[in-house]
């Protein structure tokens, strides 16, 4: 039997796309393509169903590794790829009999040349395997094995066992640009991973207050973005110099609204980087009733020093558990532990105000002496770097 191993890529909500389908499916194909650079490969594309062949099969395991991180796929299998022919199929299925229990075949049948319809060929490969091993049984409604087979057009067939779930969402660049507001902790990432899943191309800001804070803090970022890079692909990182308005911030406002000011301040910076890049969002890992910061009053004092941008906060209804396991799950938890503080966490109030009055806190932060000056310094003096995608 002429037979090799291909892996099949499924998408998912693309499907349910119209006339624009094929502009997601362009984005798609070209993540897939950058996922893989570096391995020698042949993509083919077919109705509803890419395949990647000719492979080095000693990197099935980390092209698995890449794909399943792609936003946009749903699942993948590892298939046998034979020419269409019973004997085939027959050989095929055999190799992923179990070796007792129950199985099941499901075959789908685009080829319409064949003398047998689905149901007939999965009789026919299902007896095959029942005279190979008597200690087979067929269950159609609870197999502990289920083999697929996928007859095309081309004629060729796929035959396969196991779906492996993929990253899911939409494809990075099909939703415009935003800018993700990056700190070391465990919130943001996952807050730039869940809009990276939504088809949206990450930006990131961080601010850092050296020499409150150590050149260790702001590498710890550049680690996370790297881990980031893996499912959002390559990001552009502003690095923001805060150590000037911080102090002004502690020297001339109100100790219990500080947190408020710097977060204000913060979001009005990065939306001018926002406009500068072409962003059409803000986005911050903040859920709500976490942090003072972050109750409902806090988040509408914030919001008003945004004048043009909608903030997109993806977590507001999670709790820190499910944070703490998308970031397990997504590579950036062990970094985000790392004991290096960022900014804000310099000058921390004992105890901040957790229903803060727009109006006090718009007069407070007047009372900071060129505050406009500073802003347009730190947004000149910003340190930009390209955060490329690391296989």
């Amino acid at each position: 039997m002429e037979k090799k191993k291909v892996i099949l890529l499924r998408y998912g909500e693309i499907f349910l796309k119209g006339k624009n389908r094929n502009l997601f499916e362009k984005r798609l194909i070209e993540n897939i393509k950058k996922s893989l650079s570096g391995i020698d490969y042949k993509f083919i594309r077919t109705l509803n169903r890419y395949y990647i062949e000719d492979f080095d099969e000693n990197l099935q395991a980390e092209i698995i590794d890449r794909v399943t991180k792609v936003f946009g796929l749903h699942s993948l299998s590892v298939v046998l790829k034979v020419p269409t022919s019973y004997q085939n199929l027959m050989d095929a299925t055999a190799e992923y009999m179990p070796v007792s229990g129950s199985f099941r075949i499901s075959t789908k049948r685009a080829d319409k040349s064949l003398d047998k319809n689905s149901m007939q060929i999965s009789a026919m490969l299902g007896g095959y395997l029942l005279s190979k091993n008597d200690r087979l049984r067929v269950d159609l409604y609870n197999p502990n094995r289920e083999i697929f087979v996928d007859i095309r057009e081309n004629g060729y067939s796929y035959v396969f066992s196991d779906k492996i779930e993929c990253a899911q969402g939409m494809p990075v660049g099909t939703a415009g640009r935003g800018m993700l507001l990056l700190s070391g902790g465990f919130d943001s990432p996952v807050a730039g991973y869940r809009m990276a899943r939504r088809g949206m191309q990450i930006f990131a800001v961080h601010y850092h207050s050296y020499p409150h804070t150590s050149e260790l803090a702001q590498q710890k970022v550049i680690d996370i973005a790297g881990k980031l890079t893996a499912y959002c692909g390559d990001i552009k990182l502003f690095i923001v110099k805060f150590t000037d308005i911080q102090q002004a911030i502690h020297e001339f406002c109100r100790e219990d609204y500080m947190i408020t000011i710097m977060r204000r301040i913060m979001v009005e910076i990065a939306e001018k980087l926002a406009k500068t890049h072409k962003c059409g969002a803000l986005i911050t890992g903040e859920s709500l009733a976490q942090v003072a910061s972050q109750t409902t009053k806090s988040i509408t004092v914030t919001n008003e020093a945004v004048k043009d941008l909608p903030v997109f906060r993806p977590l507001i209804g999670m709790d820190k558990y499910e944070i703490m396991d998308t970031a397990e799950k997504i590579d950036t938890y062990r970094i985000s532990e790392l004991p290096y503080e960022d900014c804000c966490t310099v000058f921390l109030p004992k105890n901040p105000v957790i229903k803060p009055d727009l109006e006090i806190a718009k007069k407070e932060q007047q009372k900071i002496k060129n505050l406009e000056k500073m802003i347009e310094d730190a947004i000149e003096s910003v340190e930009e770097k390209v955060i490329e995608t690391a296989f």
